[in-house]
């Protein structure tokens, strides 16, 4: 079964009492004039109370000796857009998680690999918090960089652990060939998320201006 075989049936309003995961908000702000302004957007409805950030995205890296990095992403079909996205392992905090304790989880359900959170630069495990779409709406997430081991045992014949709405696909980039594959995979119609596109640009950014 692939994640291509779903299709929009159909598409309508929705009304926000009959809204579950989303809420539209109505934002009045005064801009620097001092002027009184409105902003639509919307709001997750699943933060936990008390958590600043709506989940994680996962840069798992798979390794062996005599095996080239691979990045591991994933593939699934996007309903907002009709389309197969590329996209990163990601998911959505659970109460009393940290933002590593949710990296690994959501890392082995949605892929069925086990891997080991490694620290980015000096700054800890985590990154810094950043929001998918502020003129949009108030999600964030922290990434959180996740090596996995192929020489476990445990990740010699991985099995994905989904949700029965849940159809994903895993999907293996080398780390040099990132920027190439996604122009392979937009040309044949997969949509790239903005989390995959901006890793590619940064790889090709070191590639052209050798600056690391």
């Amino acid at each position: 079964m692939s994640v291509s075989a779903s299709k929009i049936v159909s598409q309508e309003p929705l009304s926000t009492q009959d809204a579950k995961w989303v809420k539209l908000v109505k934002t009045t702000y005064t801009d620097p004039h001092g002027t009184e302004r409105t902003w639509e957007s919307s709001e997750r409805c699943t933060r936990p109370p008390g958590v600043d950030f709506d989940g994680v995205g996962i840069i798992a890296v798979l390794e062996r000796p005599g095996f080239e990095p691979c990045l591991l992403l994933q593939k699934q079909y996007r309903p907002p857009i009709g389309k197969v996205t590329l996209e990163i392992p990601a998911g959505l905090i659970d109460a009393g998680e940290t933002p590593e304790e949710c990296a690994i989880r959501e890392l082995y359900e949605e892929t069925g690999y086990h891997g080991v959170v490694e620290p980015v630069g000096d700054a800890g495990e985590r990154s810094c918090l950043m929001f998918n779409d502020p003129g949009m709406c108030n999600t964030n997430l922290h990434f959180v960089h996740v090596k996995v081991d192929l020489m476990d045992p445990r990740n010699e014949n991985p099995k994905q652990q989904l949700e029965d709405n849940e159809f994903i696909e895993c999907y293996l980039v080398p780390l040099k060939a990132l920027y190439q594959e996604c122009r392979r995979l937009e040309a044949q119609g997969v949509a790239i998320d903005a989390r995959v596109g901006s890793l590619a640009e940064g790889f090709e950014m070191v590639r052209r201006w050798k600056f690391l």
